[in-house]
């Protein structure tokens, strides 16, 4: 260390600080990587490798590569994606007044789950970070998005932790997770947060952890709401533990963070991961966009925050049914009200993301644009608050309270800061003529420098009548005043000689000293006034962030009621009777993603019933294709769509509340876990079983067709006759197979019912009706839905043939051997080429009534067939 230069030893003190960083070094108009991390960064970025050092040999040479600091968010926003994190390493002084080594400061550490600017978030979805406490008595679980502000914090007891947890998991999907050791040492948790969510995981130790620490930073943290911390030691662990890990990385005011909210299982219908994932709520399974799901239908929020809130509502659909109610009351009110509805709906397109806004505010990372931004969306809060007033909902009304446009704030940003602020605001140009009369008198002075050096040499000329007198200026000297040889004699005694020429005297005054240090530091004093003006604003706006995020809070709502009402409007949707029973009653029910998919067609409406008693199980036979998975996504998403608060594509509908919605649905397998199509399966049922209650809705399809025929029709009917028993299970099932034996349970088993897809068989067709009618299927007609799918006819007819000799004898004997012509690539028999389209055709045909020509045709089309 002694040997190398200070700079190179601050830089390496800094890093040795920040082992786990790639460190960002401020170097004047660059941040600088250096050594290990500079050879990372110019292989994830694709930068050149430089060094500073190319005199020596080339072993002995220090490795480096940077970023310009005006562009660098792009770079750090790629290094982020990545899964890195990133320390910001700045000049804490200016190097042109600084006395030796320039000092520098690590700033901030950015992390997946602590980015803020708006170049590296999805407007439309949180950015949440996690912090999980565990030991032997229990978890606790804290998300925080602190580009928002919004905190939770929940926690488990032993025993019952782990299912809810990696629930809360994948509704929340946290970009980065902060464990202590009794949570970072369960290894099957890191490979659901990496592999499934792909989570960064960090260790944060169990110092962080400890009840006396956390405790005190929870109580620091939420000083106006002391009386909501949870009483739940191991949740008040997992918040304190956040905001530690928050502190140390963040290194600034998290005032914006003042909420926190508790919330308990019981609160919300809990969707598991799998569960979410085959209702395609987000994001459909395959291509993972939003198009095809049920977000993408209900999605018409206009606003930013209200992108985010419905999302959140779709991960946590309410339980109670007075909740429930307030918001399909809102909803009813817009929905019925046309003309009002496009009014609110355009004014809330004017509304900007005021939660982070704010958050960058009191983040201190706020620039001029932003406070004009939010000056911009408070002032559309009272057309907003106006246009809601005729509305009767108590939710509305209770919104519309809440829409507080900080008048004094916004009127005091309009005043102060232009209409277009540059980028910068360490560069002047921002704040508005008239706001401050020493920056009015500044900026004069740059405008008008030329003028203020015309009036003194004015001034001078007819002091001392010197004709030929002239002010000048050089860089070398600064400002001066010249007088040619002729006229010395006439120099006044307050002329203080500063160079001598050939043919001329350059002198300097006081007046015009004090005039060139006015112009010279002007803009040096204009740019530092209005970066403290824009301080002070700032920090003026920052001491509203509870009022802000209120605002903000009722925006995003009013914008999720006014996207429900304008799909219920648009969908001919009805608004669900929501209440405590155990029934699911749905007149003419809609699937509302496939409905709106099949723009051309027309949607087949089904009816569904179903209770904790007579109707408790349905099983769903008929074709493959029919529609029984979409029939019974349908269900499962009418229910989930009423208890987020929104209608429903039914001609009516009445809802018991459901207090989860599990599902079994598709295939897949897990070659990376060494787990089989069929094993998923199980274990999927094997949870489902576990955790359903009597109040849940079980999806179920297809269980046990993965193993052999006998095998899996004793577990699909051993699940049934489970789900069914009021004493072990008897939630509300929907239970799709192909193994036509179990519908004889319906009169055996109370509460099972048999339903089928209805279908038409002509011939080898097939006609598929997508009608749900009571009864079991005769057959699964796999074989024509093979033939729909371009299955060879060759392979169509064997199976034909094998089908009927297992339904005739109950064996299968081979298949023929194929004439020597066929084996030789001779002569092909009219069987193999076509003849039951022949046959076809000419059945079809009367021949009393061809015309010549018309008989000449056909046998055309026949041999073209042969």
């Amino acid at each position: 260390m002694a040997e190398l230069t200070p700079m190179r030893r601050q830089y390496i003190e800094m890093k040795e600080r920040h082992p786990d960083c790639i460190l960002f070094f401020r170097l004047g108009d660059f941040y600088e990587m250096f050594d290990e991390d500079a050879h990372l960064v110019s292989k994830e970025l694709e930068l050149t490798l430089t060094s500073r050092d190319r005199s020596k040999p080339a072993e002995e040479r220090t490795p480096m590569c940077g970023v310009p600091y005006h562009s660098a968010d792009a770079y750090i926003a790629r290094l982020i994606a990545k899964g890195y994190k990133v320390a910001i390493c700045e000049q804490m002084e200016d190097p042109a007044l600084a006395k030796g080594l320039v000092e520098r400061e690590v700033i901030r550490i950015v992390t997946p789950g602590t980015v803020i600017d708006s170049s590296m978030l999805e407007e439309g979805r949180n950015n949440f970070i996690c912090s999980i406490y565990r030991d032997s008595t229990g978890t606790g679980l804290c998300f925080c998005d602190i580009s928002t502000g919004e905190i939770s914090v929940t926690a488990f007891p032993a025993g019952e932790g782990d299912e809810h947890l990696y629930n809360e998991l994948g509704r929340f999907s946290p970009r980065e997770a902060v464990l202590s050791d009794g949570a970072y040492s369960d290894g099957a948790l890191l490979d659901f947060l990496a592999k499934r969510l792909e989570c960064r995981c960090e260790n944060g130790g169990e110092a962080r952890y400890r009840p006396e620490a956390a405790g005190a930073l929870a109580r620091k943290q939420f000083q106006t709401g002391l009386d909501a911390l949870p009483e739940d030691p191991h949740a008040l662990q997992a918040a304190g533990g956040l905001l530690s890990y928050l502190y140390e990385t963040q290194k600034t005011d998290l005032g914006h963070i003042s909420t926190l909210t508790y919330f308990t299982t019981g609160q919300f219908m809990e969707l598991d991961l799998t569960a979410r994932q085959t209702l395609e709520l987000t994001e459909t399974l395959r291509s993972k966009e939003k198009r095809g799901s049920l977000l993408w239908v209900l999605d018409k929020t206009r606003t930013a925050m209200g992108h985010r809130l419905i999302r959140a509502w779709m991960e946590r659909p309410l339980l109670s049914p007075a909740a429930i109610s307030r918001r399909l009351a809102a909803v009813g009110d817009l929905a019925g009200d046309a003309v009002g509805r496009e009014e609110v709906i355009l004014c809330l397109r004017e509304i900007t993301d005021l939660e982070r806004l704010i958050g960058r505010i009191v983040y201190g990372t706020a620039g001029g644009r932003d406070l004009v931004a939010l000056a911009a969306g408070l002032s559309r809060l009272p057309r907003l608050r106006e246009l809601l007033s005729p509305y009767s909902a108590p939710l509305l009304s209770t919104l519309r309270e809440e829409l507080d446009d900080l008048t004094e704030l916004r009127e005091l940003i309009a005043r102060a800061v232009v209409d277009e602020p540059p980028f910068s605001v360490r560069e002047g140009g921002f704040i508005r003529a008239g706001y401050h009369d020493e920056v009015d008198r500044l900026r004069d002075i740059q405008a008008n420098g030329k003028g203020m050096v015309a009036a003194i040499e004015a001034r001078e000329k007819e002091k001392t009548g010197i004709k030929s007198l002239k002010v000048g200026y050089n860089k070398v000297f600064g400002y001066y005043i010249e007088v040619s040889k002729s006229y010395y004699d006439q120099v006044p005694a307050d002329y203080i000689r500063k160079q001598t020429l050939s043919n001329c005297e350059r002198y300097i005054t006081q007046e015009l000293k004090d005039m060139e240090h006015t112009i010279l530091s002007a803009q040096d004093r204009l740019v530092a006034l209005e970066f403290e003006l824009f301080c002070d604003l700032r920090e003026r706006a920052a001491a509203c962030v509870g009022r802000i995020q209120a605002s903000a809070a009722a925006v995003a709502q009013t914008d999720v009621l006014a996207s429900f009402a304008a799909v219920a409007a648009d969908g001919n949707y009805c608004r669900p009777e929501v209440d405590l029973s155990d029934r699911i009653e749905i007149v003419e029910g809609r699937h509302p993603v496939v409905e709106k998919m099949l723009r051309h067609s027309l949607f087949v409406p089904n009816d569904t019933f179903m209770d904790n008693k007579d109707d408790t199980v349905a099983i769903i036979t008929g074709p493959n294709m029919a529609g029984k998975s979409t029939y019974m996504r349908q269900v499962a998403l009418i229910v989930l769509m009423a208890q987020m608060g929104s209608f429903v594509p039914a001609r009516s509908a009445r809802i018991g509340v459901v207090d989860r919605v599990f599902t079994r649905i598709g295939a897949s397998d897990d070659l990376s876990a060494g787990q089989s199509t069929f094993m998923v399966e199980m274990t999927e049922v094997a949870e489902l079983l576990k955790n359903a209650t009597a109040r849940s809705l079980l999806i179920l399809d297809e269980i046990g067709r993965g193993t052999s025929t006998y095998d899996g029709m004793s577990i699909a009917r051993a699940v049934l006759e489970y789900c069914a028993d009021k004493r072990r299970l008897g939630a509300k099932t929907l239970f799709a197979t192909h193994y036509h034996e179990i519908t004889g349970l319906e009169g055996q088993i109370t509460g099972v019912k048999n339903y089928n897809i209805a279908a038409k068989k002509r011939r080898d067709d097939i006609i598929f009706l997508r009608k749900i009618v009571p009864g079991g299927a005769d057959q699964s007609y796999g074989i024509e839905v093979a033939k729909l799918a371009g299955v060879p006819d060759r392979v169509i007819r064997r199976a034909r043939e094998i089908l009927a000799e297992l339904e005739a004898e109950g064996a299968v004997r081979p298949a023929a051997e194929p004439a020597a012509a066929d084996r030789d690539g001779g002569q092909v028999s009219l069987m193999d080429m076509g003849a039951a389209q022949a046959a076809e055709r000419l059945r079809r045909t009367d021949v009393n009534t061809l015309t010549p020509i018309e008989a000449m045709n056909l046998l055309f089309e026949l041999k073209q067939m042969l």
